[in-house]
């Protein structure tokens, strides 16, 4: 039988969070940026992007990197975002699946105990040092890219919840931030579906009330995501912390979410909670960790910010070959209501 088309994958996840990496099936895309390159992929090429993630293929709470050639010669590789509704210039938790999947099917040589190499994602250079061990990845630090605060203490009106106040805050990608008992929430399991609902709420209330873009980067300028931020613990002189971070189009991420953990690193640093070289433990609502510590000071735009890094592991799961039949009747697949929630 002859497919019209034939997309190899590799399936991983980072501390419970599904991110698979496209390795072959798919040519380079033009743009002279990644960012360029995720632009071209969004508006002319998005068919990709569906097929992988709308079902009967996918899945809502699964996210697909496109590895490609980097623009930047210092770069070993560059790779394209895809989330399950949209393209993001930036994720941890896919950074860290990319880095052990390159690693670990020699796509960039590994060297032990320690490979480093820069990846280029849509919003710049990432720095990589993984962590390596008889072929094995047993963890990946990224430095991201700095981040900032746009504003602390600011109060919006969210329909169910009236006058909430919140952070907004960029670690990649845009936040509002949360206090979860603000909310009525202890992140935990049990209240996860009632945690979509308000976070969707609050990310719409937000985006309205409070308009920002990136100093930098106009095309930069929507909020992204919710972050419930637990109460801060020191346990044993270690500064810790519950999160649950609102996906769209309505799911919780399975991971600490490490453009959030960044987001709230940048927070708390404003705030004087974290010192340049101190680590936080960041926890998902299911209990896995990732570590975020604070490298230094920046600015960006104007605006102060911090280099942050974040440290995780992520697991190989699974090879898949995903085709298309000619015949199929859904190339591009197809989202239903009951998980993919509809938007105003």
């Amino acid at each position: 039988m002859r497919f019209s088309r034939m997309v190899n994958v590799v399936g991983a996840h980072a501390a419970g969070e599904l991110n698979e990496v496209i390795t072959g099936g798919v040519l380079d895309v033009p743009g002279a940026t990644m960012f360029a390159k995720m632009q071209h992929l969004e508006r002319h090429a998005d068919d990709l992007r569906q097929f992988l993630l709308h079902e009967p293929r996918g899945r809502v709470s699964q996210c697909v990197n496109l590895i490609l050639p980097p623009t930047l010669p210092e770069a070993k590789a560059g790779f394209v975002i895809m989330e399950s509704e949209y393209y993001v210039p930036m994720s941890g938790s896919n950074t860290i699946c990319t880095a052990t999947v390159l690693l670990e099917t020699g796509m960039i040589a590994m060297q032990e105990p320690v490979s480093e190499f820069l990846l280029e994602a849509p919003a710049g250079l990432v720095r990589i040092r993984a962590i390596c061990e008889g072929g094995k990845v047993k963890s990946v630090t990224f430095e991201n890219l700095p981040a900032f605060v746009f504003a602390l203490d600011q109060m919006i009106e969210v329909e169910g919840l009236g006058s909430l106040k919140v952070d907004v805050a960029y670690g990649g990608m845009i936040y509002v931030l949360v206090q979860a008992a603000d909310a009525g929430f202890a992140v935990t399991p049990d209240e996860a579906a009632h945690m979509v609902e308000m976070g969707e709420r609050i990310k719409a209330a937000a985006a309205q009330q409070l308009p920002v873009v990136h100093p930098e980067n106009r095309d930069i300028h929507t909020i992204n995501q919710t972050l419930f931020a637990g109460p801060l613990r020191d346990e044993g002189g270690q500064k810790r912390a519950r999160n649950g971070v609102i996906v769209s189009p309505g799911r919780l991420d399975r991971s600490p979410c490490g453009t959030g953990t960044c987001a709230r690193l940048a927070v708390m640093h404003a705030r004087g909670l974290l010192d340049v070289g101190e680590r936080f433990v960041h926890e998902s609502i299911i209990g896995t960790e990732f570590i975020g510590e604070v490298l230094g000071k920046t600015e960006v735009g104007g605006l102060p910010a911090i280099r942050p890094a974040i440290t995780g592991t992520a697991w190989i799961t699974a090879f898949h070959q995903y085709v298309l039949d000619p015949s199929d009747p859904f190339p591009t697949g197809f989202t239903l209501g009951d998980m993919w929630r509809a938007h105003d």
